[in-house]
């Protein structure tokens, strides 16, 4: 009997499978596809030579994780790579707000009247990374935070919407470069928690910049399998699990999965009955023949560009997602791996990808507005197109089960479920069946190829099996 199975070889399942085996556990991780990865892939979508990630790309929360800090694994592969701007907010005039590798960097992007406001925003929190991941990805049961007075006060500025947040701000650079860091949440800018998601991509990009990993994403994933086979775990890949009792027996289960395809395979019921997805992403990567024509020049510089300048514009087009109301004006994130990783393309060549935000299920053709947008920051951008693999929620959804109708995220951010994360519960990893764990981003702390919700989880079946142990 194996001490833990783990379902699900993306970066959480894995995460939780290298914990477990740290441990001391004999572990067993199943994975559907031909490969490990899950949202942490990478792989020729459009012509040989050129790698893209289908997923994720750029890792500010990975890089700032302390799951993956505490493992080695640069020893296998992983090596992190810096653009020279973490992030570029184009506007059509050819400037652009910056989110730098300093504060005052930010700050004198946004103009003289809101420079300071941003120095008194982030200031106190430059050089507390360390505390203050530890406190905001930390599993519920934990305690007390690290740094209480820094946890309070950065949940009294981040609590409110980023909506409120940016009324602190005069100018339009600003509060759109704001509008389009929380725009990662897939959720409206008035919804609660929107200023903390800005401000927490704000301070990673100060902190530990946004940068991506060479050769891909699937670095990542690479590293995490090769040490966990490194502590004695095995990985078996192609294997789709639709009942527990298909797997071995094991102390433990842990799933890598979506809530609701966890209550399938471990005959659930209605556990999680009135958990809610999101809205969903047009998603494009793009092969071509050279570098994206930003007008903006800082733009060029940049690991990722966030296009659709406005708060207003930003705020437009999330909304028509979140109601399902099909695209119009897109706001796209973008990013250029090739600008700081040459290994992506041929010679000469650069991979680019662009997504901007959908309904849910659509099943529309959003591509030509989306090469309007990017037209309108890069005019002559689709002179230089050699090839697109063009992905909407239902390749999306076929390509990683746990995007449920082309949800990214795994789960809306909306009402409580914005902090109650898969439901109301002690422990949310925990099911209502003994020994049986979630660990995907459907858990605390969320999306993000970070690894904290496998870290997690995977503390909690420590726990659950010291007790056991104990009543035995």
């Amino acid at each position: 009997m194996a001490d833990a199975v783990v379902v699900g070889a993306g970066p959480n399942g894995l995460t939780a499978a290298v914990e477990l085996a740290r441990a001391g556990l004999s572990v067993q991780v199943y994975e559907a596809a031909g490969t490990v990865g899950g949202g942490a892939r990478t792989e020729e979508l459009t012509l040989p030579g050129f790698r893209h990630d289908p997923c994720s790309a750029v890792h500010p929360f990975g890089i700032g994780s302390p799951a993956f800090g505490a493992l080695p694994l640069a020893r296998h592969g992983l090596e992190w790579l810096q653009p020279e701007v973490p992030m570029a907010h184009p506007f059509p005039d050819g400037t652009a707000a910056v989110l730098g590798r300093t504060v005052g960097q930010t700050a004198a992007s946004l103009g003289p009247r809101d420079a300071p406001v941003y120095r008194r925003l982030m200031a106190p929190y430059v050089g507390h990374w360390e505390s203050m991941a530890a406190d905001f990805f930390r599993p519920p049961w934990a305690g007390l935070p690290q740094d209480p007075y820094r946890f309070a006060r950065f949940g009294l500025a981040g609590l409110p919407p980023v909506a409120l947040l940016a009324l602190r701000f005069r100018g339009a650079k600003a509060r759109g470069m704001l509008a389009g860091l929380a725009g990662h949440a897939i959720t409206r800018l008035t919804g609660p928690l929107t200023g903390a998601m800005a401000m927490m991509f704000a301070l990673a990009g100060h902190e530990r910049g946004w940068p991506v990993a060479r050769g891909g994403s699937q670095a990542i994933s690479d590293a995490l399998a090769g040490h966990l086979a490194e502590l004695g775990g095995s990985i078996t890949t192609g294997v789709t699990v639709r009942k527990l009792d298909e797997l071995p027996p094991a102390r433990a289960y842990v799933f890598d999965t979506s809530p609701t395809a966890l209550a399938r395979i471990a005959s659930l019921g209605d556990a999680y009955r009135g958990y809610r997805y999101g809205p969903s992403v047009f998603k494009i990567d793009y092969a071509l023949d050279g570098p994206v024509p930003w007008t903006a020049p800082v733009a060029r510089r940049a690991g990722t560009v966030h296009v659709g300048p406005t708060y207003t514009e930003i705020g437009d087009a999330l909304n028509r997602a979140v109601v399902g109301r099909p695209p119009q004006t897109p706001f796209l994130i973008t990013t250029q791996p090739s600008v700081v990783d040459p290994s992506r393309a041929p010679e000469g060549k650069h991979v680019f990808w662009a997504y901007g935000h959908v309904p849910r299920g659509w099943h529309g053709d959003a591509t030509d507005a989306v090469e309007r947008q990017i037209e309108r920051f890069a005019p002559g951008f689709r002179d230089l197109v050699l090839a697109r693999a063009v992905t909407g929620p239902a390749a999306l959804a076929a390509r990683n089960a746990n995007y449920v109708e082309g949800d990214i995220a795994c789960g809306a951010f909306a009402g409580l479920q914005t902090v109650l994360r898969p439901r109301l519960a002690a422990i949310p990893y925990a099911t209502r069946r003994p020994g049986v764990f979630l660990c995907s981003s459907a858990t605390p702390p969320g999306p993000g190829v970070h690894g904290m919700s496998g870290h997690n989880a995977a503390k909690a079946v420590l726990r659950h099996l010291r007790r056991s142990a104990a009543r035995d």
